[in-house]
């Protein structure tokens, strides 16, 4: 202790993060197997540091602190890329689509409105079977009919539906959606007869 007895106040460890990044690098690239993968997260790792720097303890090691923030984020990035699909010609980006809310929205009031023109026989039977998810057999129970009766009722009320709604042999009343989604549409509609 020189001049007086004060310690030197300590050092700013953000001063010494240029002085591990060759050791960082080096590790990142045994990690990466990619130079140019390997400087990026060098880079990520040295902003991750400098923006938490007042999560670092300066009694503990710069170098163990920088190792584990580049491990996990390296870790954290291989994660993510296995959930990616490898897409570079882009073949499977132009598969996917997603259909405009309101065109849900209308097709919805629409099967409604088309719902609500049944007879409470055919709404019956769609409810029990489509929406409530009930065999044909629980559903003849539930009503007190033949099961010949309530698979006529539900083919008929199907067709019906699909007459009203204009639509083409084998077409899903809502393309796109699944029997889950359908199910739910139908329970709504219920709910509001």
């Amino acid at each position: 202790m020189s001049g007086g007895g004060v310690p030197p106040a300590p050092a700013d460890p953000r001063d010494r993060l240029a002085g591990a990044i060759p050791r960082l690098r080096a590790f990142a690239i045994s990690l990466t197997r990619d130079v140019s993968r390997a400087d990026d997260l060098v880079q990520e790792t040295i902003l991750k540091a400098w923006t938490n720097i007042d999560k670092f303890d300066p009694a503990t090691n710069l170098d163990a602190w920088l190792f584990t923030i580049l491990r996990n984020t390296f870790y954290s990035g291989l994660r993510k890329t296995r959930r990616e699909v490898q897409d570079s010609d882009g073949v499977h980006a132009a598969t996917l689509s997603v259909k405009p809310d309101h065109d849900g929205r209308l097709a919805l009031k629409e099967f409604q409105r088309a719902f609500d023109q049944l007879s409470p026989e055919h709404r019956e039977v769609l409810i029990l079977v489509g929406a409530s998810g009930f065999s044909c057999e629980e559903a003849a129970a539930m009503m007190g009919v033949a099961v010949g009766t309530v698979k006529s009722r539900a083919s008929r009320a199907r067709s019906r539906l699909a007459e009203m709604l204009h639509l083409k042999a084998g077409e899903s009343l809502f393309s796109g959606s699944d029997g889950a989604t359908q199910a739910v549409v139908l329970r709504s509609a219920a709910a509001g007869s």
